[in-house]
């Protein structure tokens, strides 16, 4: 059984600070631009657990995210004019209503879940399933919605809010079944690498981390794919990002302010350095910043 860390990263909260609101636009590039929704429980799994959990843990998603700019040569379709004007029509209105709040990348991703839904349903065989269908087509449409809105600042009009958003969500509309059909090609090599790779982390004191049960910690990016979930969306997560910790004398000290001692007896192994090592994380929050050791 995995053992989780349930310690609150206090120091994701005190980095934000107070006067900032919910950004208009959810820059997860250090997570691999991986779909997340905001109310994801996101964590680390650490010691007791970890290495189990790199084989109970989907890589779906995390696979998506990677397979999707590898793909997108391959699938250079453009959207219709028809699907922009429809798009642009519906979103001049909703944004004119409230266009403080109205989001560029907000109005693109509004209905990727239930386009998503339709798009895979049944999706299965010929190597396909319907859970890594709708991991590449979440992952396409968020990156088409990033990618169409990233120069849209919050201050521009309703005309320029509306169209980069529906350039974006005509985009994926236009690439959703190419996408879909390249990336079911590559999934199973990318799952087994994705897999090995947190199992060496796991091995090396390195926790894995986890958002609702599927893989997030993308390449080796734990603590700032943690911030980004943190400025993004509001996510607090839970746990230690790493359990590596320097011994000086009878001392221990980890990244975050806890400690243990370490004497090390004669005959004692490595092994059980990292095991005094991981219990010195238990229970402590990320640091705001690395401990200079």
């Amino acid at each position: 059984m995995r053992k989780l860390i349930t310690a609150t990263v206090a120091s994701l909260a005190l980095a934000a600070p107070l006067f900032i609101t919910a950004p208009a636009k959810a820059d997860l590039s250090a997570c691999g631009n991986i779909k997340v929704e905001a109310s994801a429980k996101c964590e680390f799994v650490a010691e007791g657990g970890c290495e189990a959990s790199c084989t109970e843990l989907k890589f779906e998603a995390a696979c998506a995210a990677e397979l999707q700019a590898s793909c997108e040569g391959s699938c250079p379709q453009l959207p219709s004019v028809e699907c922009s004007g429809s798009c642009e029509a519906s979103c001049q209105g909703s944004c004119e209503a409230d266009p403080g709040n109205f989001s560029c990348q907000g109005s693109c991703e509004a209905n990727i879940d239930a386009d998503c839904n339709a798009q895979c349903a049944g999706s299965t065989g010929e190597g396909k399933s319907e859970a890594e269908c709708k991991a590449s087509c979440k992952a396409t449409a968020t990156a088409e919605c990033q990618g169409s809105c990233a120069g849209t600042p919050p201050t521009a009009s309703c005309e320029g809010k509306c169209a980069a958003s529906c350039e974006g969500k005509c985009t994926y509309d236009s690439r959703l079944e190419c996408q879909i059909d390249c990336q079911a090609k590559g999934h199973a090599s990318c799952k087994a690498e994705l897999q090995g790779g947190c199992s060496v982390n796991c091995k090396a004191g390195k926790a894995a981390m986890n958002c609702d049960g599927q893989y997030v910690d993308y390449g080796n990016n734990a603590k700032a794919c943690a911030d980004a979930l943190k400025a993004a969306l509001q996510i607090e997560v839970t746990g230690s990002a790493s359990f590596n910790a320097g011994c000086s004398g009878n001392k221990c000290e980890a990244e975050a302010e806890a400690s243990a001692g370490c004497a090390v007896a004669p005959g004692t192994k490595t092994g059980d350095l990292a095991l005094l090592g991981a219990l010195a994380a238990l229970g402590a929050a990320f640091a705001g910043r690395r401990r200079r050791r």
